[in-house]
């Protein structure tokens, strides 16, 4: 009965090889790209794919390829690490597979690859130890077996279950670590190799994926992720091979050979440990340990992190192995040194500011995964390096001492911020502004740092797009320029010899601020609470409950909305950077996780599920109410006084009576708005 099944799922899965084809060689050399790990542990909500999608335009300004979990479902809420379908189901925690592709597609549109977690060393079942799901995928059926199995899964539980059930595991042992609670695959049966052929061939030409990041890769041997790759041909695959020592991964690396070729990346763990107790000891001649990314054998193959969802801390109770401090300086030495750097989400979302200018600068200077890295100063308080790229050389300093580290010859300083500083070659002759392209409110001062070797170097701009000449404004070293509202294209360039040479060019959507007024709904259906307690804080600091103590404002009388009760209090909005943290709670410790730093009105969920502290997770529904943002209907509008809102929650005004659309958008600019709860186009 076995035989008859094993056979037959070798033949619905392939029953020959495919011929190897050219390889793909596991990483491009001189890559220049920058990633962004596109999640952390239990963000489904803040990384839901259309989430994601809607920062398009900004992520591909800064980054060449976006990391997202395991996409398909897995039996219930998960961030993808215990895997049950590969073909047929993809409606997963972060959202549909309409939504999947959608944003897959506009990234690519963007100039962004995305890459897809790949959790091919374990897999999940239905309900009993080998009952994987049976899918069909263009006409093809797909399913694994209790021989698919490696014989000795579990310590000898799989073969203890497998022997009650009558049925038989693999013949051939893990080839790596083995890992509890699911079945390991045996990477040596065919079934399992052409199932998984098939499914990276579909993430690659059906969903769009760039490539892969293979996770747990000490779980089976590496000569397996090379046949993979091979045969799939990824642009782009990056192994988790979770140790420090450095022998370990470049063993993985050259394990991964096909054809005498190296066929993935591997994340740098040991650079990772030398960054982080640089930082966290204050020791900054640890970075000196370096790691794959300083190794001109293997530098290409490099990809390079300070944290990620398996390091950060994720609860109070589950700490793990964090850089505790001087995150941004510990950055600033990713990012000026070869390898390929990956930015965690959590560091994208709070150090922004930071990461733009230290990501364009690496961009400005033409810095790839093979540069060349000089130590300049090894230090306890400071490191300092040069790193050599296409288009001139870049001078990082980090450390406690860094902000004191003089400008070395023929270099000029461009960019600092806490505990680092980044210095440009004076031969680029180019300016550097200090702003990033972006919307900023309120006339913002950028200031321009002139990069020249020219002893009558001087600084021309422009602000309506047009070529700076030596008849445009200027402004000395250091200077500063207002820019003005509206939309602005800076244009500013080095004036030497006559010559306007190095222009570089910065867009800007420069807004004025009016204060507004959001309202924040939570329904508590889920949970059955028949109060909801909101606990205040952040923003200008005016936001606090109006109790001042714990657990905050008590409301007991609900609105109405879509057919479902909320809670609600409305807020000020006071300035652009404004915003209101919350916690919803009872008494006697009941409470939420912490829901951060809302500006627009919003709708928030409470879910029965809790995260590891045992506080409850809150889901934002607001896509699915933002018709009924006022909280009335087109029924009862002519008995209410009316309110324009825009349609990212913000109102925008508020009458005593009700008036007309009309009335109530004369002066407003051309767009969409929410008027008596209807939508409205103003033309």
């Amino acid at each position: 009965m076995n035989i008859i099944k094993k056979t037959l799922a070798t033949a619905v899965c392939g029953m020959a090889l495919m011929p190897l084809a050219a390889s793909a060689q596991g990483w491009p050399e001189k890559y220049q790209g920058v990633m962004l790990q596109g999640f952390y542990w239990d963000s489904y909500n803040v990384t839901q794919w259309t989430q994601l999608e809607s920062q398009a335009d900004e992520l591909s300004s800064y980054f060449k390829l976006v990391w997202i979990p395991q996409s398909a479902y897995c039996g219930g809420k998960s961030m993808g690490y215990n895997p049950l379908y590969w073909f047929s189901n993809y409606n997963s925690s972060f959202g549909s597979e309409a939504q999947l592709r959608s944003m897959i597609k506009t990234f690519k549109q963007k100039g962004i690859g995305t890459i897809a977690d790949v959790v091919i060393n374990h897999r999940g079942t239905l309900e009993n130890w080998f009952d994987f799901p049976v899918e069909t995928y263009k006409g093809t059926t797909y399913k694994m077996y209790s021989t698919d199995v490696c014989a000795n899964d579990d310590g000898g539980k799989a073969a203890a279950q497998a022997k009650s059930q009558g049925v038989s595991l693999g013949k051939n042992n893990d080839t790596g670590e083995g890992w509890d609670g699911m079945r390991d695959l045996d990477h040596y049966s065919p079934n399992v190799q052409q199932c998984v052929k098939a499914y990276l061939k579909m993430l690659l030409n059906d969903f769009g994926y760039a490539g892969f990041r293979y996770d747990m890769t000490k779980g089976y041997a590496a000569s397996f992720t090379g046949l993979y790759n091979v045969y799939a041909q990824p642009q782009f695959s990056v192994g988790e091979y979770f140790d420090g020592n450095k022998s370990l991964l470049t063993n993985w690396i050259n394990g991964t050979k096909l054809e005498g070729k190296i066929q993935s990346a591997a994340f740098d763990f040991p650079l990772r440990y030398s960054i982080r107790d640089a930082a966290n000891g204050g020791n900054w001649t640890k970075l000196a340990n370096g790691g794959l990314a300083t190794d001109n054998t293997y530098k290409r193959y490099a990809v390079t992190f300070i944290e990620n969802h398996d390091t950060e801390v994720r609860s109070a109770t589950v700490q793990q192995d964090p850089i505790r401090k001087d995150t941004i300086a510990a950055y600033a030495y990713l990012l000026a040194a070869p390898g390929t750097p990956c930015v965690f989400y959590k560091h994208w979302v709070d150090c922004k500011d930071d990461l733009k200018k230290m990501i364009l600068l690496r961009n400005r200077v033409g810095i790839n995964n093979q540069s060349k890295l000089s130590p300049k100063t090894v230090e306890t308080g400071v490191y300092a390096f040069s790193t050599n790229g296409t288009e001139g050389a870049l001078c990082a300093a980090v450390g406690t001492n860094a902000n004191k580290y003089a400008t070395p010859t023929g270099y000029a300083l461009v960019a600092e911020g806490y505990h680092w500083r980044y210095f440009l070659l004076k031969s680029m002759e180019t300016v550097w502004p200090s702003l990033p392209s972006g919307i900023y409110y309120d006339e913002p001062e950028v200031e321009l740092r002139a990069v020249s070797a020219a002893s009558d170097a001087r600084i021309v701009y422009t602000l309506d797009g047009s070529e700076p000449t030596e008849a445009s404004a200027q402004v000395a070293d250091g200077g500063k320029v207002k820019i003005p509202a509206g939309n602005v294209t800076l244009k500013t360039g080095v004036l030497a010899g006559g010559k306007v040479s190095g222009v570089e060019t910065r867009t800007y959507d420069v807004r004025s601020f009016s204060p507004y007024q959001i309202t924040v709904y939570v329904n508590t259906d889920n949970v059955g609470w028949t109060n909801c307690y909101f606990w205040t804080w952040g923003g200008d600091g005016s936001h606090g409950s109006v109790s001042g103590k714990w657990p905050g404002d008590n409301h007991t009388s609900t609105t109405e909305v879509k057919g479902k009760k909320w809670y609600s209090q409305s807020y000020n909005i006071n300035s652009h950077d404004d915003a209101v943290s919350f916690v919803f709670a009872q008494k006697d410790k009941v409470q939420t996780v912490d829901v951060v730093d809302i500006a627009t009105t919003s709708y928030f969920e409470i879910l029965a599920d809790k995260d590891n502290d045992n506080k409850y997770l809150v889901k934002d529904v607001t896509k699915d109410y933002t018709t009924a943002i006022a909280g009335i209907t087109a029924a009862d509008a002519v008995q209410r006084p009316t309110t324009v809102v825009s349609v990212d929650g913000r109102t925008l005004r508020r009458f005593n009576t009700h008036v007309s659309a009309a009335d109530a958008l004369n002066g407003l600019a051309k767009g969409m708005y929410i008027v008596n709860g209807k939508k409205v186009v103003m033309k």
